[in-house]
């Protein structure tokens, strides 16, 4: 049900640039409160370009990875209207409540080990298509894992994806629920003889190099959708058709048909130049390689400066919170926006287990969220 206007008191000040009244409003209001177009006050005080009004709800929480309808978090708003300072701002505040977030689950997770019975297992996927060569750059891997006590070992081979390959390797991810949170997490990489800690902290450099990235990126937003998603049971026979059942390893498997799975992928690219789109390839070719766009006569890395801010909205609140759904007017830059979807038929072989995994899924949820970059 929509919300009344009277009742985004948060929104309506930021709409009305009233920092004063929000500031006040903030120790008895919920920060996270959606409108009726999914926004939180702070996407609004991002897309309208109220930085004291942005400080001001990081300082009191605003979460930064909720997602509007359109599925946009403020991060990428920011991103859009270009001002350097609050991207960096918001990609702090992303750090540390993922942090928080982590290290609020970490104890339920650890106990959930140490009641799980220890075991060993492979997961094998891979992807298949009937068009010619295709089938050479669709992903494939055989991820063993070990588990012992509060302790999880993961070996997978995949490493990267570039120019259209897949970059093979041999990483292993350790997981050590008994030790300190910035000691319990570490990558192998086994054929360099290699390893590294996963730090939960960040340098300022290393902040400021992923703000440059942002900056000069598409913001990109893909999703797997299941609202279209049905199961039914694999079929084998020519003439007499009976449900497929084979033996996967030692397992009686029963195999169901996967049809409906959506890859929703959408980009902006309104704050990117024609000049930014031409040396885009490069750009994060030479972050990737450690390296930065160059150096100024200090010796300090050159960053990429704030764009000019787009026009000063024209659209009043009583026009915004009584549009309809998901269809107000642009409050920020106007979008520059593709979206794709594609279509993907599976194929699974199920056994029921005899000991639940649900709470080992949640773990390995926790490694990869460590891992992967925001």
């Amino acid at each position: 049900m929509a919300s009344e206007p009277d009742s985004l008191p948060l929104h309506e000040c930021v709409f009305s640039g009233d920092v004063r009244r929000l500031s006040s409003l903030l120790r008895t209001h919920d920060v996270s409160k959606k409108d009726k177009h999914g926004n939180t006050a702070l996407h609004l005080a991002v897309m309208l370009g109220r930085k004291e009004c942005v400080h001001l709800l990081l300082a009191h929480g605003a979460p930064v990875k909720v997602k509007n309808l359109a599925g946009w978090s403020p991060l990428a708003e920011a991103i859009s209207y270009g001002d350097r300072q609050t991207i960096s701002s918001l990609v702090r505040k992303l750090k540390q409540q993922a942090r928080e977030q982590m290290e609020e689950r970490r104890p339920n997770l650890v106990n959930a080990l140490n009641q799980m019975g220890d075991f060993y297992m492979e997961l094998k996927w891979d992807f298949q298509s009937w068009v010619p060569l295709v089938s050479r750059i669709l992903p494939s891997d055989v991820c063993r894992i070990h588990k012992k006590g509060s302790s999880i070992r993961l070996d997978t081979t995949l490493v990267d994806f570039n120019d259209m390959r897949w970059e093979r390797g041999d990483i292993t991810f350790l997981f050590n629920g008994d030790r300190k949170p910035n000691q319990s997490l570490t990558v192998l990489d086994n054929k360099a003889e290699l390893y590294q800690r996963v730090r939960y902290e960040e340098t300022e450099a290393e902040i400021e190099d992923e703000v440059d990235i942002l900056m000069s990126s598409d913001i990109m937003a893909a999703q797997m959708s299941t609202k279209s998603i049905t199961f039914t049971r694999a079929q084998t026979g020519w003439i007499f058709r009976e449900d497929k059942k084979e033996m996967v390893g030692p397992f009686h498997s029963e195999f169901y048909v996967i049809n409906g799975m959506l890859l929703e992928s959408r980009k902006r690219r309104e704050h990117l130049s024609e000049e930014d789109l031409q040396k885009n390839k490069a750009i994060m070719e030479s972050f990737t390689k450690g390296s930065t766009q160059g150096f100024d006569n200090n010796g300090e890395p050159l960053r990429r400066p704030s764009l000019i801010p787009p026009p000063e909205c024209s659209v009043t609140w009583d026009e915004y919170i009584q549009s309809e759904v998901g269809a107000h007017s642009p409050l920020g830059r106007e979008l520059v926006y593709k979206e794709t979807t594609k279509s993907f038929k599976a194929t699974v072989a199920m056994q029921p287990f005899i000991e639940p995994f649900s709470n080992f899924l949640e773990i390995a949820e926790v490694l990869l969220c460590a891992r992967m970059p925001h």
